[in-house]
């Protein structure tokens, strides 16, 4: 059966120097997700619906760093690509504020490609 070729996708990026348990990593990107998804509806309502209607394709992808996904949100903004970085609330293992994942998109698959292309899979 031939694979589908998805023209809009979303990326959630997950930072692995935190060792946040299976449960927690779900969570936070879950979170990094939906808010991601949200703004991108805010925003670019069109490209939304069309990733809506093509299944919603969502990648983890992993970076080693705070200060990497800070260089992915400044590469975000410049490509004008919506997205969310989540912090989280401090409940369980992590201390309040700590940047945890970040969702780009949903956008143009190609777009976001040009940002997260040479990260690998979480």
């Amino acid at each position: 059966m031939p694979r589908h070729q998805f023209t809009y996708k979303q990326v959630i990026v997950v930072r692995t120097d935190l060792d946040m348990s299976k449960g927690k990593t779900a969570v936070q990107v879950a979170h990094g997700s939906l808010s991601a998804s949200e703004r991108a509806r805010g925003k670019t309502n069109d490209i939304w619906k069309a990733w809506f209607r093509e299944g919603q394709k969502k990648v983890a992808l992993k970076v080693r760093s705070e200060d990497d996904l800070k260089t992915l949100i400044s590469q975000a903004i410049q490509a004008d690509l919506p997205y969310a970085m989540i912090r989280d609330a401090g409940m369980t293992e992590l201390p309040p504020g700590t940047v945890t994942v970040i969702g780009i998109g949903p956008a143009l698959a190609e777009k976001i490609d040009k940002i997260t292309g040479d990260l690998k899979l979480l």
